[in-house]
């Protein structure tokens, strides 16, 4: 799959799905397995999400992962395992040639969404990238972070249109709640011109209100907000997932627990169905 850039269909729903973070084998290889049999009843497929290193979390105790080398080898031994496109995030100009060497789609974070280099540099490699909009950001706002992943692909000699989505992950008040807009993915298709993702996952965090002062979340607000957003015109679909959540190293809990995802994206899958008919 090195190189593909037809990982972003925009005419077949498609799926970014995995645990937040790099994790042990046994954990990774549960939910790729699972991914990779539920990808047969998702249009456009599904690439498989974990990050080696959450650079942003709430407290500097907090889990981060297991670091680039670790982690790229463990997503590379799911990409083997499975067959599925495997997606990571990049948080430094300097990891987005090693991350591309396995990685089939680099994902810029939502607080790193204007960082010039980091753009740049991404688009460098060639590879599918998507792009969250930052929290604080309006949707026309991402006009600049696609141009930048263009520009990097052109100084780079590979082809500036292809491979870049975009990814809505909800407005940030200030009040430890996240909104989203749906109005947004109308917005920034028509800014961007790229496909549209909607993260239903971080779109219900609730930043420093968990325990501690790490983020927490309202999992239950997931299945109408991706129904109301696949309505509106969303492309995508980002999901966190994880066996057990409230045992997860992050994120555990704005994530789906692992045996209640196929029922939710049959469901969005049917309502994408229905809103592009």
């Amino acid at each position: 799959m090195a190189g593909r850039t037809d990982l972003f269909p925009v005419d077949r729903l498609f799926l970014i799905a995995g645990p937040c973070v790099v994790e042990g084998d046994d954990l990774m290889f549960r939910v790729g397995d699972h991914l990779a049999r539920l990808a047969e009843k998702v249009p456009g497929g599904i690439i498989f999400k974990a990050s080696f290193d959450k650079a942003n979390r709430s407290n500097p105790g907090a889990h981060r992962g297991p670091g680039l080398d670790e982690g790229l080898a463990a997503l590379d031994r799911v990409r083997a395992r499975t067959g599925l496109a495997v997606l990571t995030d990049v948080h430094l100009p300097d990891q987005c040639a090693a991350a591309a060497s396995v990685a089939d789609v680099l994902q810029i974070p939502a607080f790193l969404c204007r960082q010039t280099d980091l753009l740049l540099a991404a688009g460098a490699t060639g590879k599918p990238v998507n792009v969250k909009k930052g929290q604080w950001l309006q949707p026309e706002g991402m006009i600049g972070a696609v141009k930048k992943v263009s520009e990097g692909r052109k100084a780079s000699k590979h082809d500036a249109a292809k491979g870049i989505a975009v990814t809505e992950r909800g407005t940030f008040f200030g009040y430890g709640d996240l909104v989203v807009d749906m109005r947004n993915f109308a917005r920034l298709k028509e800014a961007t011109h790229c496909p549209v993702v909607f993260d239903a996952t971080h779109s219900v965090q609730q930043p420093g209100k968990g325990e501690g002062g790490s983020s927490g979340g309202v999992r239950e607000m997931i299945p109408p907000l991706t129904f109301a957003a696949l309505a509106a015109g969303a492309d995508a679909l980002f999901l966190e997932t994880h066996p057990d959540p409230a045992h997860a190293p992050s994120d555990g809990p704005n994530m789906i627990p692992l045996d209640r995802l196929d029922d939710l994206v049959a469901r969005a899958v049917d309502i994408w169905a229905t809103a592009r008919r």
